[in-house]
């Protein structure tokens, strides 16, 4: 539907091209509500309780995971953000999957974490992580875990290794490559 909105106030714009400026202008708002409402709604997030999401953190198909566990008010999570993507461009092809876990309030995911995805453009999977029981889950991923972030565990089969601080890219991509080998 927002689509045929979006086509007809085109057409609308192209055909009133004579008219009068408040018009276009109001033509012009109209489309661009449209286009950046159906972006939102396109960005894949997917939201899991820690039930869910567990079968993230045991797959045994010989890929390196890398998941690393951000929120958008964690100011060197995004400062490291970039480091996750460029890993995710550069090893995609070499059997090696980036996981980004937002750990944002449910309550922000419209407002604050899907517009954060949007104008970052990340492409790695993004997963928001619902489930207010942290004390359960967070030693269900690494014992050594304090529950602070950014925090990554990168895994291949029955290999482990948490980290419990933020990456630069020559340390995430050393990292990485240990279980390449």
């Amino acid at each position: 539907m927002k689509f045929k909105v979006l086509i007809f106030a085109i057409l609308i714009t192209f055909s009133c091209a004579n008219k009068n400026k408040k018009t276009q202008v109001a033509i012009n708002t109209a489309i661009n509500k449209v286009a950046s409402s159906t972006n939102d709604k396109d960005i894949n997030l997917e939201v899991y309780d820690f039930e869910g999401f567990k079968k993230f953190l045991n797959k045994k198909d010989h890929k390196v995971y890398v998941i690393n566990f951000w929120a958008t008010w964690c100011a060197p999570c995004i400062k490291e953000l970039p480091y996750f993507e460029k890993l995710n461009t550069e090893y995609g092809d070499k059997n090696v999957e980036v996981i980004l876990v937002s750990l944002d309030f449910p309550h922000l995911y419209e407002k604050k974490l899907k517009p954060f995805i949007k104008k970052k453009q990340l492409k790695s999977k993004v997963i928001a992580l619902d489930d207010a029981d942290m004390n359960s889950w967070i030693p269900k991923v690494d014992k050594s875990w304090s529950g602070s972030i950014p925090a990554t565990l990168i895994y291949k089969n029955d290999e482990r290794k948490f980290f419990e601080k933020p990456f630069n890219y020559e340390e995430l991509e050393a990292e990485v490559g240990k279980f390449l080998k």
